[in-house]
């Protein structure tokens, strides 16, 4: 198995805890959004959260990535906003896997606030679609890493 390291230094061991899924099939964009929309909260609320995105009774405000995106109800606000349920299929994994590492380290699950949840690009994957004639055109595929890093307060 590969090594890898998070982008988050020089935290107490004691009072914090780190999960994180590598190589994930979902968009990069979306996991950016919904990253920069939970942090900084609880993990019961973050969890909350990316189940009423699941159900479709909540939206994702988009900062960054909101080009042509529709606007929807959110927070008692509106503007562009999305629904991504793989995403926040796949982060709801990660944070159960925070809850996890923070029980095994004997810490209080309902004091962890989320301070570092960050996206980053992984490897590329090339695939092909075939065109007429007997060609085909290479695409890419991009796999994304997720690390989220919770403190005990």
């Amino acid at each position: 198995m590969p090594e890898f390291g998070y982008s988050i230094k020089g935290l107490d061991p004691d009072k914090s805890v780190l999960a994180s899924g590598r190589d994930l099939n979902i968009s990069f964009k979306e996991a950016v959004e919904v990253c920069r929309y939970i942090k900084g909260r609880k993990l019961d609320e973050a969890k909350k959260i990316l189940e009423e995105v699941i159900e479709g009774k909540r939206a994702i405000p988009y900062k960054r990535f909101n080009k042509k995106v529709p606007h929807h109800k959110y927070d008692n606000t509106s503007g562009p906003a999305r629904y991504p349920i793989k995403v926040s299929k796949h982060l709801l994994k990660i944070l159960e896997s925070l809850e996890a590492n923070a029980e095994f380290k004997g810490l209080d699950t309902s004091k962890i606030k989320i301070i570092h949840c960050a996206a980053q690009k992984g490897m590329k994957i090339k695939k092909y679609i075939p065109r007429a004639f007997g060609r085909s055109s290479p695409y890419f595929k991009e796999l994304v890493h997720i690390e989220v890093a919770g403190i005990e307060e």
